[in-house]
């Protein structure tokens, strides 16, 4: 008796017609096209500004100012890889940044400082990370609370003063003769920060995870990932960038504010999206967050130049994150994610 023929429910074939582009060479485009809108901002900031914005101090400054926002990026992005979020991290870097500068701390010099604010940061990513994974709350809640409760310390600890710093082995890291081969160690601190971030999220078990769980929480239980241990260790990891961040903003401000950090928490979560970080957890790109840190740090500075309103500069922002969010789930349906 002749057997039927199996029934084959193949995918076609990646890359052809009627396929799904693989995951990388989707990136790959990602990142192509931020790094083509860079290019474009360039020329505009060339023509409008030809004088100031390619003179080579300028273009110090951007990436001076893109390593603050930058550290706390690759920080988030983990978040988000998890399907999580922080709207806590600006107030964070406020909080570490006034309790790094206060009298007390400054006494025991430039340690003294960078503990204090790793410390700090680490602190508060403890507490988001407890009451989310262990507390059953959702993370837009319990970071809210953060924000506000961090936002309230870091004003009364500085009574709404600016807290000037006086330690000068601190100051010296932001002057043009601590650069190395015209390099700023605050850029130097990012680049190490990044390269660290794309080797835990693409080559360790930790990073695995983190997509995992971001990607179906109760089947990465079911597959023996300890989902709330996870997720305590990435608000961890979260806070930790953030008290970096508080440092680098200390050496490049020379003081600590209440007010430090302000809307971070927006620029973070745009970085990562328009790079590629999938919103709705599960996909992450530590390259896309950078390069997305890059643009807005670059449209910043050239608004600037061109004397621009910073409530344009709002405005802009919120209009990319829009269109990147559309842009994601017209990807999601095409492509067949969840």
């Amino acid at each position: 008796m002749t057997q039927p023929a199996p029934v084959t429910t193949a995918e076609p074939p990646v890359g052809k017609a009627g396929g799904r582009p693989p995951l990388g060479l989707r990136a790959d485009v990602r990142n192509l096209s931020l790094l083509g809108v860079l290019a474009v901002l360039t020329v505009v900031g060339g023509i409008t500004r030809p004088d100031q914005f390619l003179d080579t101090s300028n273009l110090q400054l951007v990436l001076t100012q893109a390593s603050v926002i930058g550290v706390v990026t690759v920080g988030m992005t983990f978040v988000i890889t998890s399907g999580g979020i922080d709207l806590s991290v600006g107030a964070i870097v406020a909080l570490a940044s006034v309790w790094a500068t206060t009298v007390a701390t400054q006494e025991y010099g430039f340690a003294g400082i960078l503990f204090t604010a790793v410390v700090v940061g680490l602190g508060c990513g403890l507490v988001n990370g407890v009451l989310i994974a262990y507390g059953g709350m959702v993370p837009f809640i319990a970071t809210l609370a953060m924000l506000a409760s961090a936002r309230g310390l870091a004003l009364q600890i500085t009574d709404g003063r600016t807290q000037i710093v006086t330690v000068q082995s601190v100051l010296d890291l932001g002057v043009p003769d601590a650069y190395v081969l015209g390099v700023p160690p605050l850029v130097l601190v990012f680049a190490a920060v990044t390269a660290a971030g794309w080797l835990v999220l693409n080559r360790t078990t930790f990073g695995r995870r983190t997509v995992a769980v971001g990607g179906n929480a109760e089947a990465a239980r079911l597959a023996g990932i300890d989902v709330r241990r996870q997720r305590l260790y990435l608000y961890l990891l979260s806070g930790l960038c953030c008290g970096i961040a508080a440092f680098l903003l200390i050496v490049l401000a020379g003081s600590g504010q209440n007010t430090n950090g302000n809307l971070y928490e927006l620029d973070a979560i745009a970085a990562a999206i328009i790079g590629g970080t999938l919103l709705s957890g599960g996909r992450g790109t530590i390259v896309g967050s950078v390069l997305g840190v890059l643009v807005f740090t670059t449209i910043t500075n050239i608004f600037a130049l061109n004397n621009l309103q910073s409530d344009v500069q709002q405005i802009a922002k919120g209009a990319i994150i829009v269109a990147a969010v559309l842009v994601q789930r017209r990807t999601a349906r095409g492509s067949g994610e969840v």
